[in-house]
């Protein structure tokens, strides 16, 4: 349960001599750069949320050291020049010792580059470039990358019976891994991907990408898009009949975060493992009491359990400085009961094997397939 695991963490919060940075009027602080504006701020939002109720948590049992823990957010409005500052804002002027984020690769990348060059602590909790992995020793990955991804995707879409599909994702670094580790995938498997397509970010219509879609005569569509974004190629697949042929989503809880229900219905997909085991459970529960209503992606609880991590690396180092709380979290990351499952980080600070879920879309709602 929520209570039991929190308190294991909390048990003994030491901070260490030297680590004076990070405190400010009594506070420890972290900080966290999230797309609360933009195509992804339904996740973003949904990844605050559980950022929130980790902080809520650390606290409800005396905080660190008996000082109130804070994680400062940051708002990347999902651009990288904007995302970048917010990082350079947590680092040079709030002194914090570690940042989580971003959401999309393409941004996660530069921020994660510069935190690194500072020796400040990185937490990815929602990109999956394979990108990542090569950011260098500071930098930590709580989900799987998308090589994971990509063999599960294929797998399950070749056992769904599809052998031509059309795929369309965004021009960018996530996209363009998905489309090409997607494919080889897949082809390895003896199906063919008949049309590619990489769209760009913030189109009013991609009719016109859709019509080159068609043409190809897919057994099924697979595609991958933010949620503003995929809002549009889902209604315009809808209003040019194109869901009379199957649709599946790469990350469905992304992909239909921000489309209307009676348009969503009926599409099949994957997602990173949301929550597991009783943990999950009791988090679920927990989210639900405090924001009256469940989570809205499958994102959330990876934040959460940045925090609880991030507070048991500072237990485990007695320190806030962040070159020993990223040695602890070596440590930790061997072997991490989290509310997503037992974290376990390989040689790159990735992690090892992570979970993810057969979806479908029906009666307004994502379910086990």
């Amino acid at each position: 349960m929520i209570k039991q695991f929190s308190s294991s963490l909390l048990a003994a919060l030491l901070l260490g001599a030297g680590s004076s940075a990070a405190l400010a009027q009594g506070t420890v602080n972290v900080g966290a750069v999230l797309s609360l504006t933009g195509a992804s701020a339904t996740i973003g939002e949904d990844v605050r949320r559980g950022i929130m109720l980790g902080v809520d948590q650390v606290n409800a049992k005396g905080g660190v050291l008996g000082k109130k823990f804070n994680v400062l957010v940051e708002d990347s409005g999902g651009n990288a020049t904007t995302a970048l500052n917010a990082a350079r804002k947590l680092v040079g002027v709030d002194k914090v010792p570690v940042v989580m984020g971003e959401y999309s690769s393409s941004i996660t990348l530069p921020v994660g580059q510069y935190l690194v060059k500072e020796g400040v602590t990185h937490l990815n909790i929602n990109s999956s470039s394979i990108k990542l992995k090569d950011l260098g020793p500071t930098s930590f990955g709580l989900l799987g990358l998308e090589n994971y991804a990509n063999s599960f995707s294929a797998s399950d879409t070749y056992a769904l019976g599809y052998r031509k599909v059309a795929v369309i994702a965004p021009n960018n670094a996530y996209g363009q891994g998905v489309l090409q580790g997607y494919k080889e995938a897949f082809e390895k498997l003896g199906g063919k991907v008949v049309t590619e397509v990489l769209y760009a970010a913030g189109q009013s219509t991609y009719r016109r990408e859709l019509e080159q879609m068609s043409r190809s005569n897919p057994d099924a569509f697979v595609y991958t898009a933010y949620g503003q974004e995929a809002a549009v190629i889902n209604r315009e697949a809808h209003d040019l009949g194109l869901r009379k042929t199957p649709w599946y989503a790469i990350l469905l809880s992304m992909c239909v975060s921000d489309t209307p229900p009676e348009i969503a219905n009926g599409q099949l997909g994957m997602e990173l493992g949301s929550v597991q085991g009783p943990a999950g459970k009791a988090y679920a529960e927990a989210f639900a009491a405090k924001y009256k209503e469940g989570f809205k992606t499958a994102y959330t609880g990876y934040g959460y359990d940045a925090v609880l991590m991030t507070a048991a690396a500072m237990e485990k180092a007695k320190s806030v400085d962040a070159a020993a709380i990223q040695a602890a979290l070596k440590e930790i990351g061997q072997s991490y009961a989290g509310v997503t499952g037992v974290i376990s980080f390989d040689a790159n600070r990735q992690r090892l094997n992570p979970p993810y879920d057969r979806l479908k879309y029906e009666n307004g709602k994502i379910a086990q397939r």
